[in-house]
C-alpha cells in the first residue's frame, strides 16, 4: 500500500471523531466539548482515546482542571475546524437550494455604512424576502476583504472597491461625498470650498492603514504633491470626528452634518467615494446571498440619507 493510500485510509478512520477534537480544542475541556456535541462525557473520552490509538500518539494532555492539545492534536484540530466549516457551508447551500427563502446572508461592511446604507438595503430586501436572516460583521476594508477571501462572509460593502483583485468580483452600490471636517475655530471654517493642496502642513486626524478612508486621504494628498502630516490615527470615524471637535486636527470624512464644534466644508473639486459590493469569484454564492446581491446591485434600491446612485463612469 502506498503512503498516499495509507493516509487516505487513516483520514477516513479519523473523520467521525474530528468534530470532537475540534470541540476539545475550542473548549479545553472534555465535558464541555461533550455538551457542545450532545454526547455523554464517557463517550467523548473513549473517542479521544480511540483517535490517539489510530494516530499512534497522544492528542490531549491534562492541564489544570481541563486538558490541552498536544502538537499532533493541534494540527488535527486545526484541520478539523477548517473541514467542518467547509461541510457546514455545503449543508447550508443544500438547505437553501431546497428553500432559498429561509437562508442566511453573512454581510460585512465598513462601520459608517451601518448608519444608513446597510439598514436601507436590508429593509427593502426583506419586504420581498422576510424569511432570509442576516449575520452582520463590521470592520476595516482590509478585514472585510480578508473575510471574503477566507469564506467567512458572503459579501462585503467596502470603499474603494478592490478592482485589482482577480479573486474578487465587485459592483458599485452608491456614491458618498467626502468633505473636510474642521473645528469651528479653524481658519477654513468660513470657507465655501477647500482644495486638497491647501491641507499641506495641516495636522490630519484619520483612520489607521487598512481602512478605505485612510487610503483615499493618502491618495488625495499624494495627488496634490505632499506627504500628509498625521496627528492622530483611529479605528472608528466617530472617534476621528470627536478629535476634530476637540481641535486636534482636521479630517476627510463622509458628509454628516455640521455641529456646534465641527464644520463640514466641500472639497474642490468635489470628492466622492464609491461604495461597492464584493464577493469571491471562485465560490458560488448560496441562493440567499445571490438573491441579496442581485437586489443591492440592481440600481433600483433605496440607498438611505447621504448616498446617491453611482456615477456611470465608475470603472470596469
Amino acid at each position: 500500500m502506498t503512503h498516499e493510500s495509507a493516509d487516505d485510509r487513516l483520514a477516513a478512520q479519523l473523520a467521525p471523531g474530528l468534530a470532537l477534537l475540534a470541540a476539545v480544542g475550542e473548549t479545553g475541556h472534555v465535558t464541555r466539548a461533550a455538551e457542545l456535541l450532545g454526547i455523554p462525557q464517557p463517550t467523548a473520552s473513549r473517542r479521544l482515546a480511540a483517535l490517539a490509538d489510530l494516530v499512534g500518539a497522544p492528542l490531549v494532555l491534562p492541564s489544570g482542571r481541563g486538558i490541552r492539545l498536544t502538537g499532533a492534536g493541534r494540527t488535527l484540530a486545526g484541520a478539523s475546524t477548517r473541514a467542518l466549516a467547509t461541510v457546514a457551508a455545503a449543508v447550508r447551500q443544500v438547505r437553501e437550494e431546497i428553500d432559498p427563502d429561509t437562508g442566511r446572508v453573512v454581510l460585512g461592511f465598513l462601520h459608517l455604512l451601518g448608519r444608513s446604507l446597510v439598514p436601507s438595503l436590508i429593509r427593502g430586501f426583506r419586504v420581498r424576502h422576510p424569511g432570509i436572516r442576516f449575520t452582520l460583521a463590521q470592520g476595516s476594508r482590509q478585514d472585510m476583504l480578508r473575510a471574503v477571501h477566507e469564506g467567512e462572509i458572503d459579501l462585503a460593502f467596502v470603499a474603494p472597491m478592490p478592482l485589482d483583485d482577480p479573486d474578487l468580483v465587485s459592483r458599485p452600490l452608491a456614491d458618498q461625498e467626502l468633505v473636510l471636517s474642521v473645528p469651528r475655530s479653524h481658519r477654513f471654517a468660513a470657507r465655501a470650498r477647500v482644495r486638497a493642496g491647501e491641507l499641506e502642513g495641516e495636522e490630519l486626524v484619520t483612520l489607521e492603514h487598512g481602512y478605505g478612508l485612510r487610503q483615499i486621504t493618502d491618495d488625495l494628498c499624494a495627488a496634490a504633491g505632499f506627504e500628509p502630516r498625521i496627528a492622530f490615527e483611529g479605528q472608528e470615524s466617530e472617534t476621528v470626528r470627536g478629535l476634530v471637535a476637540a481641535g486636534l486636527g482636521v479630517a476627510i470624512l463622509p458628509r454628516a452634518r455640521s455641529t456646534a464644534s465641527v464644520v463640514e466644508i466641500p472639497l474642490e473639486p468635489a470628492v466622492f467615494r464609491t461604495i461597492g459590493a464584493s464577493w469571491s469569484a471562485g465560490e458560488r454564492l448560496t441562493p440567499a446571498a445571490r438573491v441579496f446581491r442581485d437586489h443591492v446591485c440592481s440600481g433600483e434600491t433605496k440607498l438611505g440619507q447621504g448616498f446617491r446612485t453611482p456615477a456611470p463612469d465608475w470603472g470596469p
